[in-house]
């Protein structure tokens, strides 16, 4: 059934208002009710707004408190803003970036440099920890006026914008209204169907929209959120599962290894969890099977998205078994067509662009009016649609199968990266004459080449400097140059023959160290 609500607070306000003693989030230091939640995204609302932030205005917020951001995102709604959620390891360079394209009223984080930064364009900074402690602090006065909410605010104006790489060297911002958001979750939970009784464990951070999205599913399937953290998903994970309680673990390929390696080496396994969800990247088939024979009660559910249209395909529960490689289908009330060159559709079985249509397709992005007039073409000059610049086929029944992307972007610890995004970081160290990424490949991870007169530890350190951390590859090999093709663009084929018979001394020292241990 889809929500009745209009803006993306009355999610939050619907549930708070049917079970108001319901447990929302959890965390290591936080335990709220829904209204508890909801008080303090009013509370919140209030402080923003004495800070300036009005309808349209745009407040970015980076830091690693989960829940803190939950109250922010529902406080930046009240008002009629727009929110943007950064990684809590962006600053420096790509901070800037952020900054100087959306042009916020206010910068919410709780790292100290990222204050700095603030002041040096002219932003208004506030600390996220104050901010959560006087929202969740008792009010003899009682709560903030309700006139704060809504603020005038309309189900298609703009609520978030979220920063994805892409085919330029800076990320750019997915731009996405009330009701574009309202209709995806909806129709997510018509698919996943999350219960009230569930707790959704969320190792995720929330700047990933997967993990901002698990905010959103939980309020409107009246669940219980568990924000955990970095360290609970490491080796403590069946643990962590136990202890909170999981009955839903949204995952990636990554976390679902993690997962099936430490279940076959445990005599026992988190007793209450009932569904798997997967996007990032194909789930391999081996650690379904693992998974499958170590909780029998465990039904997966496979997924395809991008952040342009957030969900593209749902499998349904364990349909993986009957079609193994498929995606999944549609989203309820969306359409999914394989396009050729031309523009012209396809037939079933055919390779071709996945485009999307319907009301989860976003609304383009942010001060990028080339860039969304070709994504983002209008069918008949009437109806958005979305070309992925992803390549796949449909069958007869309309299931999705994935084949290959066009561009540059690929996926890597759960997080959607650029080549080129990673290639102008690197470029941008001195000592680095030009750099070329090869994307992750069978168990190959992402590898970074250089032409620089540093060593490669020098290079990874310095492009912290101008990229986040997680962003930058685990490997670097140094040449002598980086193999190109007619055109004169790099070959990628002929350098990864190249890195292949590259002499250990030129990979990272990391590297070097684990091959001469063994």
């Amino acid at each position: 059934m889809p929500s009745t609500a209009r803006l993306l607070h009355e999610l939050l306000e619907a549930t708070a208002d049917r079970t108001p003693r319901s447990t929302a989030l959890t965390s290591r230091s936080h335990r709220l009710t829904y209204r508890e939640l909801a008080t303090a995204s009013t509370r919140m609302a209030a402080l923003l707004h004495r800070e300036g932030l009005r309808r349209g205005d745009r407040v970015v917020v980076t830091a690693a408190d989960g829940v803190g951001i939950a109250v922010l995102v529902y406080a930046a709604s009240r008002l009629g803003a727009v929110f943007s959620v950064l990684h809590e390891q962006v600053r420096g360079g790509p901070l800037e970036h952020v900054l100087r394209d959306c042009e916020p009223t206010l910068l919410v984080s709780d790292d100290p440099d990222a204050g700095r930064t603030a002041a040096q364009h002219d932003v208004t900074f506030l600390r996220l920890d104050e901010l959560l402690r006087t929202a969740l602090e008792a009010d003899p006065e009682g709560t903030p006026t309700p006139t704060l909410t809504g603020r005038g605010a309309l189900s298609v104006d703009p609520v978030s914008l979220i920063y994805t790489s892409g085919t330029t060297s800076l990320p750019k911002a997915v731009v996405s209204t009330h009701q574009q958001v309202i209709f995806a979750v909806s129709a997510i939970q018509e698919c996943l169907e999350y219960r009230s009784d569930d707790v959704v464990y969320c190792p995720l951070p929330l700047s990933f929209d997967y993990g901002l999205y698990q905010v959103y599913l939980a309020a409107l399937s009246g669940a219980r959120l568990h924000l955990g953290t970095v360290a609970e998903v490491g080796p403590p994970l069946l643990r962590s599962l136990e202890e909170a309680g999981a009955t839903v673990l949204p995952a990636m390929p990554s976390l679902s290894d993690r997962l099936a390696w430490l279940l076959s080496r445990s005599s026992k396994g988190p007793g209450r969890l009932r569904l798997l969800t997967n996007t990032g990247a194909a789930l391999s088939q081996p650690t379904m099977t693992a998974l499958r024979a170590a909780l029998p009660d465990l039904r997966i559910q496979v997924m395809y998205g991008l952040t342009e249209c957030k969900r593209t395909a749902i499998m349904p529960p364990d349909g993986d078994l009957d079609r193994p490689g498929s995606c999944g289908l549609p989203l309820p009330g969306t359409e999914v067509f394989v396009i050729d060159d031309d523009g012209n559709r396809l037939p079933a079985g055919e390779i071709g662009q996945l485009v999307v249509r319907g009301p989860n397709v976003m609304a383009g992005y942010w001060r990028r009016p080339e860039l969304t007039a070709e994504r983002f073409p209008r069918a008949e000059g009437l109806f958005p649609e979305l070309r992925t610049g992803d390549y796949g086929w449909q069958d007869e029944e309309g299931y999705l199968y994935f084949s290959g992307r066009r561009d540059d972007l690929y996926k890597e610890r759960g997080f959607r990266l650029s080549t080129t995004e990673v290639e102008a970081a690197a470029t941008r160290v001195d000592g680095v004459t030009s750099a070329a990424v090869l994307p992750p490949e069978g168990k190959r991870t992402a590898l970074l080449a250089v032409v620089a007169d540093i060593t490669a530890d020098e290079v990874r350190e310095g492009m912290r400097d101008h990229i986040e951390p997680f962003k930058i590859p685990r490997r670097c090999v140094r040449l002598d140059a980086l193999p190109t093709n007619g055109n004169g663009k790099v070959d990628r084929r002929k350098l990864a023959a190249q890195i292949d018979q590259a002499p250990a001394t030129s990979v990272t020292t990391e590297a070097l160290r684990a091959r001469l241990a063994h």
